[in-house]
C-alpha cells in the first residue's frame, strides 16, 4: 500500500443554502420507488454548474426540476418537465445540456426555459440511462451511460459526441460509470465507477480512442465515487456519497485534502464557484442542501460555457 508523505488537511464545509420547504415534496415518485424502496424523496439534488454571471444551477432527479440559486442562496424554479435530470454543463452562454436518465441528452434554453431533445438515442437504440457529462475545449462532449450497471453487470458505457455529430463508444465495461472530468491538458479522462468504488483513468490517444485504462483511486464504504471536478494544476476532486466527503487528490492519487459534510452523507456532486474559483459547492441530497467550502486549490475553467 502506498502511504502519503503527509496527512491530508481536513476541512469542514458549511451549509450555503437548503431547498426551501415550498419546493419539497412528500410523496412517492417513480424514481423513489426504484431507488428508495418507495420511501418518498422530497428531492435529490445533483448536477451543480455555474453560469458566467455566477448563478448556480442544480437538478432535482425524482421530480424533473432544474433550479437556479443566486449568490445570496435564494432559489428559483427554472423548469419542471417529464424527465430525470442529473449532471449538466453549459454548451454556450444560454444552453444547458442535461444528462437525463429517462430521456437521454436534453437541452435547456435558460432564457426561454424550453427543454428539447439533444441526443435521445444511439442508432435508434435507447441509452441505458445517462448520468453526467463534460465538454472539452473544442466542444466535444463526453458523457456516461450508467443505467443500473454495477459489479453484477459491468456494462456501463462512456461516449464522446464530436462537434461533427459522430458518436464514439470509448468504454463499454464500467461498473456504474458516473461523474467524469478531463485533465487540464485533456489527454486523460477520469471516470467515477460508483459500484466499483473507484475512479478509472483513461488516457486518450491521438486517434481519439482510450488505451491502457486503469484504476487511479479506490475508496471504501457503501457508495462509491460520484461527481468529479478538476483543479487548474491537475488535482482531482472526488465526491463520495455514503462517506459524506470530498477527496482532493494529487497527481499520484494521494489525498491532500478531505472536505467533510456537516449534514447528511449523500454528497453527490461538486462544482467550483466564486470569483477566484477556490470555493467548492456540493450537492448534499439527504437534506436537500448545497454546501460550500474553501479549498487549497483553484478550479479549472469549464469549456466551452464558463470562461
Amino acid at each position: 500500500m502506498f502511504l502519503p508523505d503527509t496527512q491530508p488537511i481536513i476541512r469542514q464545509a458549511d451549509v450555503f443554502t437548503r431547498l426551501p420547504d415550498r419546493f419539497r415534496r412528500d410523496r412517492p415518485s417513480t424514481w423513489s420507488e426504484a431507488n428508495r424502496h418507495g420511501v418518498p424523496a422530497h428531492s435529490f439534488l445533483e448536477g451543480p454548474v455555474f453560469d458566467a454571471q455566477g448563478m448556480l444551477y442544480v437538478t432535482d432527479i425524482p421530480w424533473g426540476r432544474i433550479f437556479r440559486v443566486d449568490p445570496r442562496g435564494e432559489w428559483e424554479l427554472v423548469v419542471e418537465y417529464d424527465g430525470e435530470p442529473n449532471g449538466m454543463k453549459f454548451q454556450d452562454e444560454t444552453t444547458l445540456v442535461i444528462a437525463d436518465y429517462k430521456n437521454g441528452l436534453m437541452a435547456l434554453d435558460v432564457r426561454s426555459r424550453e427543454v428539447s431533445p439533444f441526443l435521445e438515442r444511439r442508432n435508434t437504440e435507447r441509452f441505458l440511462g445517462v448520468n453526467d457529462l463534460v465538454f472539452d475545449s473544442r466542444g466535444n462532449l463526453y458523457f456516461t451511460d450508467q443505467g443500473q450497471t454495477g459489479l453484477h453487470d459491468p456494462t456501463g458505457r462512456v461516449f464522446r459526441l464530436g462537434t461533427d455529430g459522430r458518436l464514439d463508444l470509448l468504454l463499454r465495461n464500467v461498473p456504474s460509470p458516473n461523474g467524469l472530468v478531463l485533465s487540464p491538458d485533456e489527454q486523460v479522462l477520469y471516470v467515477a465507477a460508483t459500484r466499483g468504488n473507484c475512479v478509472w483513468r483513461a488516457p486518450l490517444m491521438r486517434d481519439g480512442s482510450a488505451s491502457k485504462v486503469g484504476l487511479f483511486f479506490t475508496s471504501n464504504g457503501p457508495s462509491g465515487p460520484d461527481g468529479l471536478a478538476m483543479s487548474e494544476q491537475g488535482e482531482l476532486l472526488v465526491a463520495n456519497p455514503g462517506l459524506g466527503l470530498v477527496w482532493v487528490l494529487d497527481r499520484l492519487a494521494q489525498p491532500i485534502e478531505v472536505l467533510r459534510s456537516p449534514v447528511g452523507s449523500t454528497l453527490t456532486n461538486i462544482a467550483f464557484g466564486g470569483p477566484a474559483r477556490r470555493t467548492l459547492y456540493c450537492t448534499e441530497s439527504d437534506t436537500g442542501s448545497i454546501l460550500r467550502v474553501e479549498t487549497g486549490v483553484t478550479g479549472a475553467v469549464l469549456h466551452p460555457g464558463r470562461r
